[in-house]
């Protein structure tokens, strides 16, 4: 624990501590079994980095890194803009921000940290599709009125204006990631590592449109490739974590119980790993949303526009959803 949460931990903050991890607790992304069973005290990193600003009765403030970018494969997205799923993600953070405030008077923000540029050249998506991703994020931000709660953050807000994001991906990487040789090792002996690993190079795979090899090059392409995406996901991490060291750390992918960051589901899905931005959002006809590839949506539901664009799918016909889905009060 921190030495200001250390010397300042009364009681009373301890109590909102932890009434604020609780309030976390049941939108835990995690691939561990028994979630049912987690208490505040089985997040002690966080129950930590939260009594820092209760502490000092400020605002907490959340980095999450994530919304990079649309995945590449139009099997599984409408396009390269950001559409209902975010905007029903951006929704939830603010929602989650909004329950915080009733136990806790300051309340809490969500940095979004974008992470699309500093891998967008591995994942191969063009730094224009990114700039344009974020920057229509940003507006579904204040559009939706959620700016009290929700601000964005990515490469171009670091370094300055003179580096290319080559330039900036190569510094992140080269300064703040882990070497090749210590990624391989750790994924070697580090079961959560491995996972990551495995479930990177599933994304990889699925995301690659127009491959003209072989599967077995492919895959062998996508693990080669697996790695570099994790090793700037870690630079971008430690840059986000050396701008912001105070923050409590989130995260999209799936953590353990007592890892420094949180993993949180931002909506319904079957698989633990899916976001947004590799899925369409399908709207059941029990009032249910759930995450899913476009190619799967296209066979129950039909596209629906918004501002002259793809926004989501609604189902059609008999239609209950999978039991996995955000339900509507929630989502909407």
């Amino acid at each position: 624990m921190s030495e200001s949460a250390t010397t300042a931990l009364t009681p009373e903050v301890e109590r909102i501590s932890q009434e604020i991890v609780r309030l976390l607790i049941p939108h835990r992304r995690t691939v561990e079994p028994d979630t049912h069973l987690d208490t505040p005290d089985d997040f002690p990193e966080q129950l930590s980095q939260i009594a820092d600003f209760v502490a000092k009765n400020e605002q907490v403030i959340f980095s999450l890194p994530g919304f990079p970018c649309k995945s590449p494969n139009t099997d599984k997205v409408f396009g390269h803009l950001p559409d209902q799923g975010e905007r029903l993600a951006l929704r939830f953070l603010d929602s989650l921000c909004a329950e915080i405030e009733k136990v806790y008077e300051p309340g809490a923000k969500v940095l979004i940290c974008s992470d699309g540029h500093i891998f967008g050249d591995v994942i191969r998506v063009p730094d224009e599709h990114i700039d344009a991703y974020n920057d229509a994020v940003l507006d579904m931000i204040h559009a939706e009125g959620l700016a009290d709660h929700l601000d964005t953050f990515d490469l171009r807000d670091v370094y300055g204006p003179d580096l290319t994001y080559d330039e900036k991906r190569q510094k992140a990487a080269e300064t703040l990631g882990p070497s090749l040789e210590e990624l391989r090792a750790e994924v070697r002996e580090d079961e959560a590592s491995l996972r990551m690993y495995r479930g990177i190079t599933r994304f990889l795979v699925e995301d690659t449109a127009g491959w003209e090899g072989s599967r077995s090059a492919l895959q062998r392409d996508c693990r080669r490739r697996a790695y570099e995406v994790i090793l700037r996901s870690r630079a971008w991490s430690e840059l986000i974590a050396e701008r912001y060291p105070h923050n409590v750390r989130l995260s999209i992918h799936p953590q353990n119980r007592g890892s420094i960051k949180f993993g949180i589901r931002l909506l319904g899905a079957a698989d633990a790993w899916t976001t947004p931005w590799h899925s369409v959002l399908m709207h059941h006809t029990d009032g249910t949303w759930e995450l899913m590839h476009r190619r799967d949506a296209e066979k129950i539901g039909r596209e629906v526009y918004q501002d002259g664009r793809p926004s989501h799918f609604e189902a059609v016909g008999d239609d209950s959803g999978t039991g996995t889905a955000t339900s509507s009060a929630a989502a909407a």
